[in-house]
């Protein structure tokens, strides 16, 4: 009989609920406690996927899965470093592992960075996914949009911005999202990447999709396509290099419609500056090997990484973002773990995610026979000492209250049936996922 353990997870995204899963399925006799500092789980995927993205919001379904199994017992708004510190965590558990994930973006260390209309991508899509942390409202004043970056955020951003808002009144956007995007006068949005179009970092459908999008016109510059612009027989080409250079092949010399929006894509624009007047954007420099090409703008986005943050008592490598560790064991500290983003960095998909979380397990069995017994064994302790401090902890039951409410919001919101309608405070989220009414 294997040594029963208590283990405490940070972080209720992909990451977190892979590790717990894998743990509950690769030992028998262990107790697992996941925290989350918001009051729903499933992090990005909640509040970090475009609204319009079904296939990936799909995932949901096997976290749900993962959690109603009853093996892993969630418990929502409970922040780490004020409601509960790793020395709390050390007296009621064998082990902790932190999958907190990387929400913050990373700095574009450009003059001009600081002006008006010049937005981080993550608070954009925090934004459009009704983050309850963040405001109910966005300044979408610009006709001339810039989106920097060559990722799959970047295209999320870009395509929010260009897409008619009532194309997404099927999915969950949320009301205020909708009015705002309703509202937006953007008739171009231009999407800069430093790098060529043979080296983008999309996925192939994210770029397929952009070419589908109702009422828009894609636009690529034939400067951006030397001849031999793309050899598919190069070291390092894949089948979804090839994809993407069919689909932007297919875009070059595509007439244009007159659609109410345009979508430009460049290449080789490495940033140089933000400009601006009053204190406001005006414009953007960029280096196009070696040329020197100012674009007019209003509003800019920056969309070329998320980065992580750090958290109280952890070693912290403040250049990558990420905890210091090694295969996940955190460094310098015993039986305290680390998985995903926060382990390794914003890159990679969600089956990186799952590989990354079984090495992260599969080190801590390893250490699990050195294990020391936690000082307090009782499973329902540290609930006891959270409402001691006064936190008012959502638990898996209040989510599955909180989800349906907002199911049956969206089933006839105004006459349109959408996906759901989230709800928005977290004040009101809370009250719901504790059985309440909120007026």
């Amino acid at each position: 009989m294997s040594k029963q353990l208590r283990v405490a997870i940070i972080g209720a995204g992909p990451a977190g609920i892979y590790a717990g899963n894998i743990l509950a399925n690769s030992y028998q006799n262990v107790e697992i406690d996941l925290f989350d500092s918001l009051p729903a789980p499933y992090g990005l995927i909640r509040y970090g996927v475009a609204p319009d993205h079904p296939r990936i919001k799909g995932i949901v379904n096997s976290l749900h899965e993962m959690l109603d199994a009853g093996t892993i017992r969630f418990f929502g708004n409970v922040t780490f470093g004020k409601d509960l510190n790793l020395d709390d965590l050390n007296r009621h558990y064998h082990a902790v592992i932190f999958a907190t994930g990387a929400i913050h973006d990373a700095k574009l260390n450009i003059p001009g960075v600081e002006l008006e209309g010049s937005y981080g991508a993550a608070d954009f899509v925090s934004w459009y996914d009704a983050h309850p942390d963040y405001p109910t409202t966005w300044p979408l004043d610009a006709e001339k949009v810039a989106v920097i970056g060559n990722g799959n955020v970047a295209l999320d951003v870009a395509r929010m911005l260009a897409k008619q808002a009532d194309d997404l009144l099927t999915t969950d956007i949320p009301q205020n999202v909708y009015e705002g995007l309703k509202a937006s006068p953007a008739t171009d949005v231009h999407v800069f990447g430093r790098r060529g179009p043979a080296d983008i970092k999309f996925t192939p459908i994210e770029l397929r999709e952009l070419g589908e999008v109702a009422d828009v016109d894609i636009v690529v510059y034939e400067e951006d396509f030397p001849e031999g612009w793309f050899n598919e027989d190069a070291e390092g080409v894949t089948n979804q290099h090839r994809v993407m250079a069919k689909v932007l092949e297919s875009w070059r010399g595509r007439e244009q419609t007159g659609a109410k929006r345009r979508l430009h894509l460049h290449f080789w624009h490495n940033p140089v500056e933000i400009l601006g007047s009053n204190g406001r954007v005006t414009s953007m420099r960029f280096d196009r090997k070696g040329e020197e090409r100012e674009y007019q703008l209003q509003a800019i986005y920056r969309a070329i990484g998320y980065f992580g943050s750090a958290l109280e008592g952890i070693p912290f490598d403040a250049s990558k973002g990420v905890i210091e560790n090694v295969g996940g064991r955190v460094s310098g500290l015993q039986n305290v773990y680390a998985t995903g983003w926060i382990k390794r960095g914003p890159v990679g998909l969600i089956g990186h995610t799952k590989s990354d979380a079984m090495e992260t397990i599969e080190n801590l069995i390893a250490d699990s026979p050195n294990f020391a017994d936690p000082e307090v064994s009782t499973k329902g302790a540290v609930l006891e000492l959270l409402r001691e401090r006064g936190c008012q902890f959502t638990d898996w039951a209040g989510w599955l209250h909180l989800n349906e409410h907002e199911l049956e919001l969206g089933a006839n919101f105004q006459g349109v049936v959408r996906e759901r309608v989230k709800v928005l405070s977290r004040e009101e989220q809370v009250e719901l996922a504790l059985g309440g009414k909120y007026e």
